[in-house]
């Protein structure tokens, strides 16, 4: 009785004496305790009920819980304790691993198994029973419940509506009504299944387990085996677009010679697939993972990739091949992200990252580190990390099954993948030669063409500039700062077959820009009111471009501190030189310059296809950084002002906490941030990248003199 009693208190619900009688008080708190697990209320000890007070498991509502997920649960309790090889589960609103068994084994119960037979595995005979219950608006009882039941757990639901996406949240019915309809719908649509708005086995199955059912078509695989020109072709046959290809393989005792190999993707091309690039030197064990060695990984990665020809702005999937705990991916995944992030920038941003693994993996480092793309190790169905979360949001394609495909010469193993349409497609080439100018403009107008004929409560302007940026600036931390882009519009504009243009070339220095940079910080700009005291607040557009960088530049030199004590000779060696190292190049200069000077048109009045003819081709871009500095800093003395401002300010903290992710992603986890640095340290850098802005101006007025006195302009 004592061991009850202390383990009642221990949970919270004893205020008595711990004397070892069955009193009064005791009865208040077990029928307390019941009442929470969603049991009658009665003063009974079952011995399940004991076991349960012994648990760490919580019977209330805790933080990051669901009401909605503490009534299935609490529901599932009431319903199934009776049955041997059912347990008391935590009403505690987390949906867990050991709550989908509950359901697991609930589902059995209903389809008739014994005890016995329910093993809470989703095995054949469940799946089998399964095809037997399918259900549409009208039906209801115990199978409507269940279902609810795992449309709770997965959360809400994603789709694409006719002006752009919305989400469909399910509760616990009884009753299939339209509302239940319509999430199923969207988790349909989510989840890339036909959308019927009913439910049929691959729907129930998408609902419970993390392949899906891993029988359904893909349209995606990756492997580690040559593709050859018989095996593309068998892929091809079996109706399959994009492979996911390994970049390369440090020397072991065991090599598996994944990698790509000399002219493999070529033959890949030429057979109609694309590719997505995977990096994975090993990523095994827990211990694998740590900052450094992500940052040496984002090396290797980007190294190989410039080796194939992969273009800029290229999605590179980073694995973590285990189960993963949360306790792990906290102290282990998350600083290893990290460093494939400051590997990548310090490479120049050539290449962005994704992650592969479990769900939950997916999750947190999209999360912490800003991903690009989720790749879900789905087919690991045992994965505590797959079991009890949903999909990523940012889900591009869900690995289900591993199979032979073709036959003699063309047979090859893959990973059935189901991919996210509208997500990532790969790369269908490598070595792109940078657009002309006249090619772009011929571009943009159009896309802006499909902008006029496209409904939407944004200007035509703004949806050109939000499809320029659309591929590597609309995660969560954009989406937080300008907003997202208009997805309908991007499916638009490529179901009508327009080939997306990723590299201009500037024509006053040679060198290719990065169009969705110069997309983002436009857009940045455009939809973001200019502060009413220019000279004394930090803009959420000033972040999309100038301000943004300028962090991650100091992150750099934070990085770089012991080799470049001063902030101002840092800036005068490395800010603004055409190398491709570095996070803040010539290019990022002049994508900023570029950006901010036609989204001031663009707020004028002028459409964004006569914004580009006047500044291309009638050499507006002749006078980009003077007409920028003179527009956003002015003077050298108030330019040094609204730097530190970039740098300081706390006005938006949404700035202010991007401000510490971008600064940290470069100079490591933690960086010491500009306000903690010394006054005349701080200001040393300032005056570094306004007096680099102050030459490019000069440099620029000199050739202007030299142009117009050859008679050139």
């Amino acid at each position: 009785m004592k061991i009850l009693q202390h383990g009642l208190f221990c949970k919270g619900y004893w205020g008595g004496l711990q004397d070892g009688n069955y009193d009064p008080q005791t009865i208040t708190s077990v029928q307390t305790l019941k009442a929470n697990m969603g049991l009658g209320p009665n003063g009974y000890v079952q011995p399940k009920i004991f076991k349960a007070i012994l648990t760490m498991d919580a019977y209330t509502l805790v933080t990051g819980g669901s009401e909605k997920v503490r009534s299935v649960q609490q529901w599932l309790n009431g319903r199934y304790t009776n049955r041997t090889s059912f347990f008391i589960i935590p009403s505690d609103g987390i949906f867990s691993r050991d709550v989908q068994k509950a359901l697991y084994l609930a589902i059995q119960f209903e389809l008739g198994m014994t005890d016995d037979q329910a093993t809470g595995v989703f095995g054949p005979g469940t799946q089998a029973g399964l095809r037997s219950h399918p259900l549409s608006t009208g039906s209801s009882g115990i199978w409507v419940q269940l279902f609810s039941a795992a449309a709770v757990f997965n959360g809400k639901a994603k789709f694409l509506g006719s002006d752009g996406y919305k989400y469909e949240e399910a509760s616990f019915s009884t009753a299939f009504n339209s509302a239940l309809s319509g999430y199923v719908s969207a988790f349909q649509s989510f989840s890339e299944l036909p959308v019927t708005g009913n439910v049929d086995f691959a729907t129930w199955c998408q609902a419970l387990v993390s392949t899906g059912d891993p029988n359904r078509p893909g349209t995606a695989a990756d492997c580690i085996t040559t593709v050859t020109d018989a095996r593309a072709a068998a892929l091809r046959a079996a109706e399959y677009k994009i492979v996911g290809r390994y970049l390369d393989e440090r020397s072991s005792s065991t090599p598996l010679n994944k990698q790509i190999q000399p002219g493999e993707l070529d033959t890949i091309f030429r057979n109609g697939l694309s590719v997505f690039p995977i990096s994975q030197y090993y990523g095994g064990e827990v211990g694998y993972f740590t900052y450094t060695q992500g940052y040496a990984d984002a090396l290797g990665a980007h190294a190989a990739a410039v080796r194939y020809g992969f273009d800029a702005g290229t999605v590179i999937y980073f694995a973590v091949d285990y189960d993963a705990t949360q306790l792990e991916i906290e102290s282990h995944i998350i600083p290893y992200f990290r460093g494939v992030v400051a590997g990548l920038l310090s490479q120049g941003k050539r290449y962005v990252h994704g992650v592969y693994g479990s769900r939950n993996v997916c999750i947190e480092v999209t999360k912490f580190t800003y991903s690009r793309w989720s790749f879900v190790s789905g087919m690991s169905t045992g994965f505590s990390g797959n079991m009890g979360f949903p999909l990523p949001e940012n889900w591009s394609f869900n690995q289900i099954q591993t199979i032979r495909v073709g036959a003699g010469g063309g047979a090859i193993e893959i990973d059935k993948n189901i991919h996210k349409a509208g997500t990532d497609y790969g790369v269908s080439s490598v070595n792109n030669p940078s657009s002309s100018l006249n090619a772009f403009i011929a571009y943009i107008e159009r896309i802006y063409g499909l902008a006029l004929s496209y409904s939407s409560n944004r200007s035509p302007s703004q949806l050109v500039v939000e499809f320029l940026r659309h591929e590597e600036y609309n995660n969560f931390e954009w989406q937080q700062l300008i907003g997202g882009v208009d997805e309908g519009f991007v499916r638009h504009v490529k179901n009508a077959g327009i080939v997306m243009i990723r590299h201009v070339r500037d024509p006053f220095y040679g060198i290719d820009l990065n169009v969705a940079h110069l997309g983002a910080t436009c857009n940045g700009l455009y939809v973001s009111s200019p502060p009413a005291h220019p000279l004394s607040v930090i803009s959420a557009g000033d972040v999309t471009g100038w301000a943004g960088d300028l962090m991650t530049f100091y992150g750099e030199w934070r990085r770089d501190v012991d080799a470049y004590p001063s902030g101002h000779t840092y800036c005068m060696e490395k800010l603004a030189k055409v190398s491709d190292a570095g996070t803040f190049k010539l290019r990022d200069l002049i994508e900023d310059a570029d950006g901010h000077n036609l989204a001031k048109m663009l707020r004028a009045g002028t459409h964004i296809v006569e914004a580009m003819d006047v500044y291309y081709q009638n050499n507006g871009y002749l006078s980009r950084f003077g007409h920028f500095f003179a527009d956003r800093f002015e003077t050298v003395t108030t330019g040094r002002v609204v730097a530190n401002l970039a740098l300081t300010d706390n006005n938006l903290p949404i700035i202010a906490a991007g401000r510490i992710y971008l600064i940290n992603s470069t100079g490591g986890w933690p960086t010491l941030l500009p306000s903690a640095l010394p006054t005349a340290e701080l200001d040393e850098f300032v005056n570094g990248f306004v007096d680099t802005l102050e030459a490019k101006v000069a440099e620029e007025e000199f050739r202007l003199r030299k142009l117009r006195a050859e008679g050139k302009i």
